[in-house]
């Protein structure tokens, strides 16, 4: 399936919303004109040039553009710069425009025109996101390579789902990352667990119902908690533990009083996977302006994987200030982890709309990307706990970026 693109008129939604450009004579050749993959700048700017300049708000995932999150504002940089500043990005912290309950709506109705969201905390208007969310835990995890791979894995997850792509299309909303992986979650506790027993009767806040069943796998108790609850919660200890990923907690502050953090290594907890969409004027911008926005992906995937694995570095230095400790849990508490994520992932098997080998299919794209990753110099140099002490900041993700883009999402091209 081809991306939304006005010259192609290739969907249901962009005949409805705008008919096919030449058809209605609303279009001209300027409009019409796309520049191949690889142009250079210069020709990027020749094929441009006629176009009258253009504004995209894009809202951040981030609070402040002091928080770890704001590394997502790569992607509007991106659009500018390969735009040679024809379009201009407005970008907004906070969700002052719209919240995650609203966010799709303001997308479709134009409020907003790019924005990362999280369409699992609606499943009834996103079940096949998400059934597609469960997967990514057959992935193995790690601080660094493990989310890349998991990362690169969402992608193609979502864009070979054309039942996931006709989901978002058919509500007005345009797919450039499906399924963003994000982040992996993690138990932050107020006291260390690594044992069954430890695990026996608490109670941990629970991000998801995918996050209970796992929760209740090993014997704790979930509960529902908003975000605003869960820092007096734990400081109370009205709660234990809460499940969510490093650059979250480190945001908002949950490491100053739950820093003890227990990890797997061959499965994952659950991700809570977002999707980075365009909205209505995304698939009205001329082919040039889609190409710009969908190229520039290269750096939304950039800015994705700082905010993870910068977060993961944040995280950790400040569970290691404050005396905390980040040990990985006891065999037989991952191993029904992976019990659970197996049976959730079997379900969504049995009704046979991915095909009855997705958790297989997750699994062989996990071990190409891990390879790409060891092929490109990206390596776990040492555990969990000193990952403060060996990732360089100043790493570097685009080559890795490049790869995903030139593999996955390449053949999706506006054309």
């Amino acid at each position: 399936m081809k991306y939304l693109s006005l010259a192609a008129c290739g969907t249901v939604f962009m005949l409805a919303v705008t008919g096919c450009a030449g058809s209605a004579g609303q279009s001209s050749a300027a409009e019409d004109s796309g520049y191949e993959f690889g142009a250079s700048q210069d020709e990027i700017d020749a094929v441009l040039a006629d176009l009258e300049p253009v504004t995209l708000t894009y809202q951040s995932v981030a609070s402040s553009p002091n928080s770890v999150m704001a590394h997502d504002t790569i992607f509007a940089e991106e659009i500018e710069e390969r735009s040679g500043g024809k379009i201009t990005v407005d970008v907004v912290y906070g969700q002052a425009i719209a919240g995650f309950d609203e966010i799709h709506d303001a997308l479709a109705d134009g409020r907003v025109d790019l924005a990362y969201t999280l369409p699992a905390a609606d499943p009834s208007r996103f079940p096949i996101f998400d059934e597609l969310s469960y997967p990514l835990s057959a992935l193995s995890s790690s601080p660094l390579v493990g989310e890349l791979v998991a990362n690169a894995v969402g992608v193609e997850l979502g864009w070979e789902s054309e039942e996931l792509l006709e989901e978002f299309e058919s509500q007005g909303l345009v797919p450039l990352f499906p399924i963003s992986a994000s982040a992996n979650a993690y138990p932050s506790c107020t006291e260390e667990a690594q044992s069954a027993e430890d695990w026996e009767g608490r109670q941990i806040r629970a991000g998801s119902s995918a996050h209970e069943t796992i929760i209740r796998s090993i014997g704790a108790t979930p509960v529902s908690l908003s975000y605003v609850e869960v820092y007096e919660a734990l400081q109370r200890k009205t709660a234990d533990c809460a499940m969510n990923s490093f650059n979250s907690s480190f945001d908002h502050g949950f490491f100053e009083v739950a820093p003890h953090v227990s990890y797997t290594a061959d499965t994952s907890a659950l991700r809570a996977p977002g999707a980075v969409l365009g909205g209505s004027k995304i698939a009205n911008l001329p082919l040039a302006y889609q190409q710009v926005v969908f190229d520039s992906l290269v750096g939304a995937f950039i800015g994705g994987a700082e905010v993870v694995i910068d977060g993961n570095y944040e995280g950790v230095a400040k569970v290691n200030e404050v005396g905390g400790t980040i040990k990985e849990m006891d065999p037989e508490v991952q191993e029904s982890i992976m019990k659970a994520n197996r049976e959730l992932i079997a379900e969504i098997e049995d009704n046979g709309t991915h095909g009855s080998d997705l958790r297989d299919r997750v699994i062989a794209s996990g071990e190409k990307w891990t390879a790409k990753a060891e092929e490109l110099g990206f390596v776990d140099e040492g555990d969990f706990a000193s990952f403060d002490e060996w990732y360089d900041e100043d790493t570097d993700f685009r080559p890795y970026a490049d790869a995903v883009y030139e593999e996955v999402l390449l053949e999706h091209r506006p054309e």
